[in-house]
């Protein structure tokens, strides 16, 4: 494509972004802003002009789901050659690679999952964990190593370092056996693989010239989402340069509690001296609606944008109800009618602030006959059952070949673990039947006479692209899980007091985090929002509407 054709179809902003190639660059892209189509013709534009060098670009973001989308909008604009990368992706890829120069022997192994370390090291200390206190755990260790703490610093945080029914000695103890079972067995975390990789380029300046050498322009998506060690190793990995373009929106900031903080896109400015801000506020995704309700939400916000939007659409309804059970009976219902009406169910979806507030949806879900999925944080095809089922597929792949029907082979294998034509009744097989189901949907699209081992090529390819298989039904998701995502309909549920703001939120700072998650919440939804709360909660006690609704109007 030439440099003309890449620009083509930008509006004023993000032509700005796409040719803005040199010197310290801060894009504040508020939501549905087209933030990806923006930087990415950026780096295609910037290669085609011929003022960058493909594989002297680094673009990082957050997780792989945004990282393959990079890549596939960057294929597409054709420079596939482009590192699109999340963080720590980057960072192991390095660290595997000059190990050699640096250390002795072989490098450690990555844990999949901090949780069984956390609940060994426990067990290891005679200290008495259940699961929810392991996790709280593991949390605390994500959060002390991305913040650069060691143990004892961390253990003086009173407000970070509290555990529910165990002392601070206790969380300590069992810290320090964690880090020592890793030692033992020559593994690490994925944030030991930042602050390594920190130390050989802060200890090693002849690995840190080879990098930059090798990388001499930085694109960072999702900027408000950065921690202070990976503000660091970028800091590191850029020198002395400024070629460094961040594109964030600090209304989306929803991830403190893992370390994020956007204080390094807020105070971009003062440490890039000149940097050039640009500002994205034309929405394509949402109403006019639904956009001015979520400017009333999060107005007031530092780095907030005002988002504007050309389309029109439906008014956007808050709704009052008596008491939780008529709350989730009227969501179910009104969704029930929706589908009768003849939309399709994957447009549609309820947020809320905790996973387990939607347990009891479910059932009532159930009542009414409408079909749903429960949206995961756990990546597809980082899901146990789908990673065994693609393992027993390969395996089967490669025997000799059979004489049963290609399909009847895939049903052979996914029932072997637990896939059967029928749905469970309970709901967690459900949902791991749900994942199967969705391979199962897979190799029955593949094209006439395909073969096992084109079904696992395929798989492979969706894996490596994060394309996942579409699951049937209404989306059921937490707020955070829903961050990226966006659905014709979105209906927000339990916007009262004491859960969006959640009870256990009392610093300024903590609250604002709230007011910023419903804004998320909100600007998920394409052409309707619904926002939903109950006078009364399951236990009959009294509740308000939430303080963020002020401003926006009522209705049944």
């Amino acid at each position: 494509m030439t440099p003309d054709e890449i620009l083509e179809g930008l509006n004023a902003e993000q032509r700005d972004v796409a040719e803005s190639l040199l010197g310290p660059v801060r894009v504040l892209a508020g939501a549905g802003t087209g933030k990806t189509t923006a930087i990415t013709r950026r780096i295609a534009y910037g290669i085609a002009s011929g003022v960058y060098d493909p594989h002297a670009v680094m673009a990082l973001t957050f997780t792989n789901r945004a990282a393959a989308e990079l890549r596939a909008r960057l294929a597409h604009l054709g420079v596939p050659m482009v590192a699109a990368r999340t963080f720590h992706a980057a960072a192991l890829a390095q660290l595997r690679h000059f190990w050699s120069q640096v250390f002795e022997g072989y490098p450690p192994s990555i844990l999949d999952a901090k949780l069984p370390l956390v609940l060994d090291a426990a067990r290891s200390r005679a200290i008495d964990v259940s699961p929810a206190q392991a996790r709280d755990i593991a949390k605390k260790i994500e959060w002390r190593k991305v913040r650069n703490l060691a143990i004892d610093d961390f253990l003086q945080l009173s407000d970070r370092s509290e555990t529910s029914g165990l002392t601070t000695e206790a969380v300590g103890l069992v810290m320090r056996e964690y880090e020592h079972l890793k030692l033992r067995a020559h593994t690490m975390d994925m944030e030991d693989v930042l602050l390594a990789l920190l130390g050989v380029l802060e200890n090693e300046p002849t690995v840190a010239s080879q990098v930059r050498t090798l990388y001499r322009v930085f694109v960072v998506d999702e900027y408000q989402d950065i921690s202070p060690v990976q503000q660091r190793l970028l800091e590191v990995w850029l020198g002395n340069r400024r070629d460094v373009c961040v594109v964030g929106d600090a209304a989306q900031t929803i991830y403190s509690f893992a370390g994020a903080s956007a204080r390094f896109l807020l105070d971009f400015p003062q440490t890039f001296p000149g940097a050039k801000t640009i500002e994205m506020v034309e929405n394509y995704r949402s109403t006019r609606e639904i956009v001015r309700a979520a400017n009333t939400v999060i107005r007031g916000e530092p780095g907030a944008v005002e988002l504007r939007s050309q389309r029109s659409g439906n008014q956007l309804r808050v709704v009052e109800l008596r008491d939780r059970d008529e709350e989730l009976g009227w969501i179910a219902q009104d969704i029930a009618a929706r589908i009768q009406s003849g939309q399709t169910p994957e447009t549609v979806a309820v947020l809320a602030r905790v996973g387990a507030q939607l347990d009891d949806l479910q059932t009532v879900l159930d009542r009414y006959e409408v079909r749903y999925q429960v949206k995961s944080m756990v990546p597809f095809f980082l899901r146990a059952e789908v990673s065994q089922a693609m393992l027993m597929l390969n395996a089967q792949a490669a025997q000799a070949q059979s004489d049963s029907p290609y399909i009847h082979q895939v049903a052979d294998v996914l029932r072997s673990v637990g896939w059967s034509l029928r749905p469970p009744e309970d709901r967690d097989e459900r949902q791991r039947w749900e994942s199967l189901q969705a391979l199962m949907t897979v190799a029955e699209g593949m094209p006439p006479g395909s073969r096992l081992e084109d079904l696992v090529h395929e798989l492979e390819s969706r894996r490596a692209r994060q394309a996942d298989p579409p699951i049937p039904g209404v989306v059921l998701s937490t707020i955070h899980a829903a961050k990226g995502l966006e659905w014709d309909t979105v209906y927000v549920a339990h916007v009262a007091d004491g859960v969006i703001p959640y009870a256990t939120a009392s610093s300024a700072a903590e609250i604002a985090e709230e007011r910023r998650l419903l804004y998320v919440a909100m600007t998920r939804a394409r052409s309707e929002l619904v926002l939903t709360w109950a006078r009364r909660d399951g236990h009959g006690h009294a509740r308000r509407r939430s303080p963020f609704l002020a401003g926006l109007t009522s209705a049944r």
